[in-house]
């Protein structure tokens, strides 16, 4: 699943709390501070409410290189980092909103500096109006300045974020500091996860698989694509869960357009029903595809492609291991999906011969990546030269896409990878044909 743009009234990000605990956030605070460059300064703030239209405003989308660090949701937060810091209570400060009875009249609860601290772990808490002050006399003793960026290669950046006001802000301030990038550092950090975000991704992934039972009971011919959306809604936000990303509820011929959104066509007799959804629980996602037969039966032939495809997850799960790229993944899985299509008699063997990287042949039946790393992000940050190791944890998406025949079949599971082999964090789910059948028959 890849983000794309889209219609706020369709869709919120806006994430429940689910609580962790403030040593996963300590954690991670210190394994930044290890990587810092001596007398330094990190910097975080949080995300922007974007507007919408007249007075209006989306929910808030915490940064989530932030959360990572504090476990705070709130708007206009920003975290402050100096391991080298002179005066030891400065050395770790959290900045938030100061609590009044206007905001919460208005916008309900704000956290004050003790809620702050049992949340993240930080001891240090002030208010925003205490920033400027502090942040001057911690520039004034230290050299080199880290702030943050969003440097994930397929980004869209065409509005301008908090983070890129402050960088040009704090340069035209302090021209003569050494300025280094977050990034980089975020990318390596958050790559590999902890055992309590991977729990959380597993809650995630659990919810995913209540809200597709739920599904494989409702789905039948007529039923509209909107009605199956809504059933997953139903079952996410109930558990405080909301949709990880967009969803793609595709019948039919949508099943062949990648990142098909529309969701409003009626389910027919016959056809397949595509389904990329996934919940996201607490600010961690998954990540999740299935093809099932609307009538309750596959064809013989969506069930031929439908076995291809499951045949090349089970052995592109099998080999996640460390060590490789997801590039490397994507080569692997293009030559087994291309020897499959000529098994299906979409493909011919002399076109497998001419098959180059740059232009494999199976191409038109398979145009997207395999893999991708999951955590705070559906499509977390990672850079495309980094290998994969013990602690990541990665989707497994191969599909076929057959325009002429009017199906398509891609199927999706959420994958940790270990230093003893891969666990299928997807793995109860349901996924065998004969098994969706199965379950669809006692609707």
């Amino acid at each position: 699943m890849r983000f794309v743009y889209f219609v706020v009234q369709q869709f919120d990000f806006k994430m429940k709390a689910v609580p962790l605990p403030p040593a996963l956030f300590t954690l991670n605070r210190e394994r930044l501070a290890q990587k810092l460059l001596p007398r330094s300064l990190a910097l975080f703030n949080a995300n922007d409410i974007m507007p919408t239209n007249a007075d209006g405003s989306m929910g808030h989308l915490q940064n989530a290189d932030l959360f990572y660090l504090t476990g705070v949701h709130q708007e206009e937060t920003i975290l402050l980092l100096a391991p080298d810091a002179f005066d030891p209570t400065q050395r770790e400060i959290l900045f938030v909103r100061q609590p009044n009875e206007h905001l919460a009249i208005w916008e309900g609860h704000k956290l004050t500096q003790a809620a702050a601290t049992g949340v993240s772990g930080i001891k240090h808490v002030k208010w925003l109006s205490e920033f400027p002050a502090i942040f001057r006399s911690l520039m004034c003793e230290l050299e080199n300045v880290y702030l943050n960026s969003n440097e994930h290669a397929r980004a869209d950046v065409t509005v301008e974020m908090r983070d890129a006001r402050f960088v040009r802000d704090c340069q035209k301030q302090f021209p003569l500091h050494r300025y280094q990038r977050l990034a980089p550092l975020m990318h390596e950090l958050r790559s590999v996860k902890s055992a309590a975000e991977i729990d959380a991704i597993q809650a995630a992934c659990d919810l995913t698989g209540r809200g597709f039972a739920r599904v494989l009971k409702f789905v039948k011919p007529g039923v509209n694509e909107a009605e199956v959306e809504a059933e997953f809604a139903h079952e996410f936000i109930r558990h405080k869960g909301a949709f990880a990303y967009p969803p793609i509820v595709a019948s039919g011929a949508n099943n062949n357009i990648l990142h098909y959104t529309q969701n409003d066509q009626i389910c027919k007799k016959g056809e397949l029903l595509l389904l990329d959804v996934a919940a996201g629980l607490g600010n961690y996602m998954s990540d999740l595809t299935r093809t099932i037969p609307i009538s309750g039966r596959f064809t013989r032939r969506q069930k031929q492609v439908y076995t291809a495809v499951l045949r090349v997850l089970r052995l592109m799960t099998r080999a996640m291991v460390p060590g490789k790229t997801t590039k490397d993944l994507r080569s692997e899985c293009e030559a087994l999906l291309a020897e499959e299509c000529v098994g299906l008699g979409l493909l011919k063997p002399s076109q497998l011969k001419k098959s180059t990287p740059e232009n494999p042949a199976v191409r038109p039946y398979f145009m997207h990546g395999v893999a991708h790393p999951l955590g705070l992000d559906v499509h977390d940050v990672t850079y495309n030269h980094l290998k994969i190791s013990p602690g990541w944890v990665l989707t497994c998406e191969p599909a076929i896409y057959i325009k002429e025949e009017g199906f398509g079949v891609r199927l999706e599971n959420t994958v940790l990878v270990t230093e003893d082999g891969q666990l299928d964090l997807m793995a109860h789910i349901p996924i065998e044909a004969d098994e969706i059948e199965a379950l669809m028959r006692r609707r």
